[in-house]
């Protein structure tokens, strides 16, 4: 078996109020070089988190990155943006091309496709004008979001932020023992009480 599983964050139903705040955490600590202020107001970019709050009638909570060991989206990633490093998935904005591979592989829907931002301006890329052929236009460069673990902070910020504990970092071998122990302690219970009659 292997031991060195990869985390991933997941969310309580029962306890997200839907506040957003795990949202705005995560897009403050992925976008610290590209704001000027970090207040409401001052802030000079499009506010991009990496989790997606889903509200519906019946359920409000993020969605996340599963951090899957064999992660269907590096898979499909034609020119290698997506890989794993240090067991966390991650996506190399500069490598991405925008393909939307990743999107159609993702079985969550945990990734998302949007403006990439540098300096707190929209990167900008130039592609050949189709009509004329002898022109350059201007075109935003769209690339793949997901979340990474905060990896460059050390801790999750959604964690870490969320008024009402919803979220928590699962760790699977952690959580298999913790139910190793649980069913243990229920079979003991059993056994004890299969014997008493």
């Amino acid at each position: 078996m292997n031991n060195n599983l990869n985390s991933f964050v997941v969310a309580d139903s029962s306890k997200c109020i839907g506040c957003k705040a795990c949202e705005i955490a995560c897009f403050a600590v992925h976008n610290k070089n590209n704001n000027v202020g970090c207040t409401v107001g001052t802030v000079e970019t499009a506010v991009i988190p990496r989790l997606y709050l889903v509200k519906t009638p019946s359920v409000t909570m993020p969605i996340q990155c599963r951090q899957c060991e064999d992660a269907p989206c590096a898979k499909s990633c034609s020119v290698g943006a997506i890989r794993q490093i240090d067991n966390t998935i991650v996506v190399d904005q500069k490598k991405c091309i925008g393909c939307k591979n990743c999107i159609m592989a993702c079985p969550f829907g945990a990734i998302d496709l949007l403006p990439q931002y540098d300096n707190g301006k929209e990167v900008v890329q130039f592609n050949l004008k189709e009509e004329s052929h002898n022109g350059l236009e201007e075109i935003v460069k769209s690339t793949a979001y997901k979340c990474d673990l905060c990896i460059d902070n050390g801790e999750q910020a959604c964690i870490k932020t969320c008024p009402n504990n919803a979220l928590r970092l699962v760790k699977p071998l952690d959580e298999k023992k913790y139910k190793n122990k649980k069913a243990a302690q229920a079979l003991m219970n059993t056994t004890k009480n299969y014997k008493q009659l």
